[in-house]
């Protein structure tokens, strides 16, 4: 199938869901009408916009095989849009293409707006950069469509700063330019302490069931409209990061330790699992509007609740940095980025996993986290499973935040 087909049939197809739309909603009934002489009975019409179209008469291993085909021939930004786009036809159309199309942690592909909430890749480092707008005070994260370091990538995920009298908020949303908390497209946010050494990371939905809420103000909404009380929000702790004085003095490196409330330790070991969310909130739909595929009215809190729970008796995820090596000759400490990091900076870091208790493995050994400079504004964020982009995003913002107590 070619390329020109293939967006031909998207946009038929998004007209087609239209009309399924109007078709399931409406039904005809017959209706018993008590006759007499001045009355006759009542036939129900034939309505032109009911009639089904010719898509929705597909055999299901014919419109199978034609998806599967589509996502295999779209492996990166931004042709994955036809992928959206077949999703977003019919309901029929997108239960196949969820099916098809895995999770990050597999496929390593960040298709639909949930995959920032979802583990990254196992096997290899999903490479992202954030760009910094000093003026504004935001941040933006983008996926990188190639090796270089300045491509202009697939927007993911922004955030602004919010100064406060005795802390500092990042709030973290799914639109570029719609950054507040009292949007729909909030997803969480960044705080600090006073101090900026010690930082906790909030998710707006709760990342796995036994996941408790925050106590704020702030927790009674999310957006504009309340949440469905099957899916409750507010600000619910998925990490906690802190920093260290550093051992050198202000040119030393930083040390920061991060405790992933919501990943067991486990996750890192062949075989283990770290919690994984299917599909936002009903509250967050309507900021969807073009895409059909994020109106599913399935059961999301049972498709949630099904998902792996960190382990009561398994300890949590603890990441620590680094230890970087002095390289005599540069006359600095330094880590090895393979090229993803070219500017030297107090803000770089690499994240492993650190073992609390027990000998270290080799699964202990592997990069989790990288984020370094290449620009005067412009940074690299690379992760790995068990951490999400979300998570990955709101590890690096601490890591711009002025350390009263560190520097």
């Amino acid at each position: 199938m070619k390329g020109g087909e293939v967006g031909a049939m998207s946009r038929r197809g998004l007209g087609f869901g239209l009309e399924m739309k109007v078709g399931c909603g409406l039904r005809t009934r017959s209706r018993r009408v008590v006759q007499d002489g001045s009355m006759t009975p009542i036939v129900p019409e034939t309505i032109d916009g009911l009639k089904q179209s010719s898509w929705a008469n597909m055999p299901l291993e014919l419109l199978r095989e034609v998806l599967v085909k589509i996502e295999e021939s779209e492996s990166t930004w931004p042709l994955r849009k036809n992928v959206v786009a077949c999703a977003g036809v019919c309901r029929s159309w997108r239960q196949i293409m969820k099916e098809i199309v895995k999770v990050p942690e597999v496929s390593a592909k960040l298709t639909f707006p949930i995959s920032v909430k979802q583990p990254g890749p196992r096997d290899s480092l999903l490479q992202c950069f954030i760009r910094r707008n000093r003026s504004t005070q935001t941040y933006h994260l983008y996926l990188g469509l190639t090796n270089a370091l300045t491509d202009d990538g697939k927007f993911l995920l922004a955030a602004r700063k919010c100064r406060r009298p005795t802390c500092t908020d990042y709030i973290i949303s799914l639109h570029a330019d719609d950054v507040s908390k009292g949007s729909n497209t909030y997803i969480g946010k960044l705080r600090s302490n006073f101090l900026g050494t010690k930082f906790t990371v909030f998710d707006g939905q709760p990342p796995h069931a036994r996941a408790k809420v925050t106590k704020s103000r702030s927790s009674r909404m999310v957006g504009v409209k309340q949440v469905s009380p099957r899916v409750p929000a507010g600000n619910f702790p998925v990490a906690h990061i802190s920093y260290e004085l550093n051992v050198l003095g202000s040119r030393g490196p930083r040390r920061m330790h991060c405790v992933m409330d919501a990943i067991p330790a486990s996750a890192i070991e062949a075989g283990g699992v770290a919690p994984t969310q299917t599909e936002f909130p009903l509250s967050s739909l309507e900021s969807f509007p073009s895409l059909p595929f994020f109106r599913s009215k399935s059961n999301n809190m049972d498709n949630f609740m099904s998902q792996p729970l960190p382990s009561q008796k398994d300890g949590v995820l603890v990441l620590k940095n680094k230890t970087p090596r002095w390289h005599e000759q540069l006359q600095c400490w330094c880590l090895n980025f393979h090229g993803r990091v070219t500017v030297a900076s107090v803000k770089n870091f690499q994240l492993v996993a650190s073992p609390e208790s027990g000998p270290a493995g080799p699964e202990h050994e592997k990069v989790i986290l990288q984020f370094g400079k290449v620009g005067k504004d412009l940074f690299t964020m690379d992760y790995r499973y068990p951490v999400s982009a979300f998570q990955a995003f709101a590890i690096c913002l601490s890591s711009f935040d002025t350390k009263i107590a560190c520097e």
